[in-house]
């Protein structure tokens, strides 16, 4: 059986996210296993929803379970990392959070769940994070390590936002980084200021910079088609109620998560994108 795993930073990630793809696999008899570097402590949680809940990462985690469902994942596992907070929180520097932690350490926890499940495929965060945040871009940091211990990979990064690999001592799996194009985002950029809204301090705690995620490149390699599993992807994020409220109230966040329902996208890394190389349209290189 192929297997792939989805290393990302909270619960919802999977389901904002790649979840589109992660279900596709699944429902096709790849084991798709996801590894969450926090429960997603840090996350804003209206009060009510914590009733019968002794906190934040016992709420999340069940509805990371709820989705696991929805996406027929083979396994949900944990690095074990408190959530960071957004960059600049004072959450960041705490000791057991995932972002204070040594990158090396964060690396080889990756590595003793890489070598039980031994994937076929890994996806994790473009270098950015997405849209920024410590956690993301501190398991793309950390995947690329393990990358280098267990594999002895040496990575150089190009000027268009490519990762090459340089040396390479072992077979290694597949790497792809979750991303999305930016044309939409650049549009929505903007479309906000006319509707009374800044697009730098976005978001329900206003601390996502949508010019500067707008502006970063990550070069697109892969486009998968997920058109058949778009219900199933929004059944996954629909668990994830504590984390959809603001979004059911903005009808530019609710566009933004729509941008790439029935296609999503990856950058390569492993093996190697050759400039000029056409698109794949799937993750095993068939």
């Amino acid at each position: 059986m192929r297997t792939l795993l989805a290393i990302f930073a909270h619960p919802d990630d999977e389901s904002f996210g790649p979840g589109g793809t992660l279900a596709k696999y699944a429902y096709n008899g790849v084991a798709v296993h996801y590894l969450c570097g926090t429960r997603g402590e840090s996350g804003t949680v209206d009060p009510e929803r914590l009733n019968g809940y002794p906190d934040v990462a016992a709420l999340r985690t069940a509805e990371l379970m709820c989705a696991a469902r929805a996406l027929r994942l083979a396994g949900v596992h944990f690095l074990g990392y408190r959530d960071s907070g957004m960059a600049g929180a004072q959450t960041n520097t705490q000791t057991g959070t995932l972002h204070a932690a040594l990158l090396d350490e964060v690396a080889e926890r990756i590595i003793e769940h890489i070598a039980r499940l031994r994937p076929d495929v890994i996806i994790t965060h473009d270098q950015y994070g997405g849209y920024g945040h410590p956690d993301h871009v501190k398991l793309h940091r950390a995947t690329l390590r393990a990358y280098a211990l267990r594999y002895g990979i040496e990575w150089e990064h190009q000027s268009d936002g490519r990762w090459l690999p340089i040396r390479q001592d072992a077979p290694a799996p597949r790497l792809y980084f979750a991303t999305f194009p930016k044309t939409l985002l650049r549009w929505a950029v903007r479309i906000l200021p006319l509707l009374g809204q800044n697009p730098r301090r976005f978001g329900r705690n206003g601390d996502i910079d949508l010019v500067q995620i707008a502006s970063w490149n990550v070069p697109i390699t892969t486009r998968i088609d997920t058109r058949r599993y778009v219900a199933i992807k929004q059944q996954a994020a629909d668990c994830h109620a504590s984390q959809l409220s603001f979004g059911r109230r903005s009808r530019i966040q609710r566009f933004l998560f729509r941008r790439n329902q029935g296609t999503e996208y990856f950058s390569r890394a492993l093996p190697p994108y050759q400039r000029g190389e056409p698109l794949e349209t799937g993750l095993f290189g068939d």
